[in-house]
């Protein structure tokens, strides 16, 4: 359980029956945390926010002048973000870029992109020309200690993974790019980000081990080493929604690895952990029912609008706002015991939400806001499974609340 802000937490209360389930955003409190955030880095670092987290135009602007840039991950996110925030700073990533995905880079003017493989550098060149060069990082897939990975909830490097370069492949890319052997491409550095939901402490470590094997690679090969990009993985708790990463601890990390390397730029990418926190997705309580001993509470939605809690197997946390409002003249279904399981409306027994949620009472019509649904949640949902309406989108600024149609 946690609890709602005021002005979500009204907007909950009032929201139409017509409108649930819905996603509600504040985004008066995403820019206090990306602000905070912001503020915690020193200035040698660069903060990227990874759009794959929440693409929503609204997130995307609200952040616009609090991030040195994006991080896109396919073609599709490459113009969606270039059309909604124009004329910032793109980092194109992920694995498996196709040519015309290449080309759009071209384009689209990107910042940078991180190169998967030594396949995409050869794809990339062979688009590219010495007047107009591209900036690039060799994207690489580092050994990690394995009680580093222990404390991940999710390892895209350290152990074999389909994403960068292994570092001997890392090694070829790097010799030819230094050698002058693709003139069209500018090499920058290297990209690695190995792992997801990591503590500040074990980040820094992480971090080091990359600048420190960078360095390296640069020296071995004459070059001059410009940037690094450490990536993401910052932990958000989905056990504790009031806990957050400790960005000042994080900061100060970075700040020490920075100033012991004058002269090299620093660059992080999180997506959960700026907009997770900032994200509702609320609905209504259409039955409740015993089950052998168990008691069950069926919303309207489910996995298909927050494909989160699935995804990641744990229970969504979520808060219960009463409503007395009942036009029917049957008597209202309640729970009988302390914890309910909340579960959506698909034809699944894997359509859960929550599981063992506290509660004193729950009745149909109660309506429930599940908290840290600002990241990896509608965007990453199986939204077309039974066909079920989407959700609607209401965004809050402040006094004044922009609303937004579902899909």
């Amino acid at each position: 359980m946690s609890g709602l802000s005021a002005p979500v937490r009204e907007c909950v209360e009032t929201l139409d029956a017509a409108e649930l389930p819905a996603y509600i955003y504040d985004l008066g409190a995403l820019r206090a945390h990306a602000a905070a955030i912001r503020a915690a880095l020193p200035d040698s670092v660069e903060l990227y926010y990874a759009a794959k987290a929440n693409p929503e135009p609204e997130i995307l602007r609200a952040l616009a002048d609090l991030v040195d840039g994006y991080e896109v991950s396919s073609g599709g996110e490459l113009a969606h973000v270039a059309a909604t925030v124009p004329n910032r700073p793109l980092a194109f990533g992920g694995p498996g870029k196709s040519p015309d995905e290449l080309a759009a880079a071209f384009a689209h003017g990107v910042h940078r992109v991180h190169v998967e493989s030594i396949g995409e550098l050869r794809r990339l060149a062979a688009l590219s020309t010495p007047d107009e060069p591209i900036g690039v990082l060799l994207r690489v897939n580092l050994p990690l200690a394995d009680r580093t990975l222990s404390g991940s909830a999710l390892a895209m490097g350290g152990r074999p993974t389909p994403f960068g370069l292994d570092p001997g492949q890392a090694e070829l890319a790097a010799a030819a790019l230094a050698r002058g052997s693709f003139p069209g491409l500018r090499w920058h550095g290297v990209h690695a980000h190995l792992a997801s939901g990591l503590e500040a402490a074990d980040l820094v470590a992480v971090a080091e081990s990359i600048v420190d094997w960078s360095i390296g690679l640069a020296a071995r090969h004459g070059a001059e080493l410009a940037e690094v990009n450490v990536g993401g993985g910052m932990n958000v708790d989905y056990t504790a929604p009031d806990r957050r990463f400790d960005w000042a601890a994080y900061g100060a990390g970075l700040d020490r690895i920075a100033d012991a390397r004058p002269g090299l730029r620093l660059r992080i990418e999180p997506g959960r952990a700026l907009t997770a926190y900032s994200g509702w997705y609320v609905t209504e309580v259409l039955d409740v029912k015993p089950s052998h001993r168990a008691e069950f509470a069926i919303v309207r939605g489910g996995t298909h609008h927050l494909r989160t809690p699935a995804a990641k197997g744990h229970d969504q946390p979520c808060s219960i706002v009463p409503t007395e409002h009942w036009p029917y003249p049957w008597p209202r279904a309640a729970t009988t015991t302390e914890r309910v399981t909340v579960t959506g409306q698909l034809c699944t027994p894997k359509d859960v939400l929550a599981q063992d949620v506290p509660v004193s009472t729950l009745r149909t019509g109660d309506r429930i806001a599940f908290d840290l649904a600002g990241a990896y949640a509608w965007n990453i949902s199986h939204r077309d499974f039974l066909m079920h309406p989407a959700p609607s989108f209401h965004f809050l600024r402040g006094a004044r609340t922009a609303e937004g149609g579902g899909e």
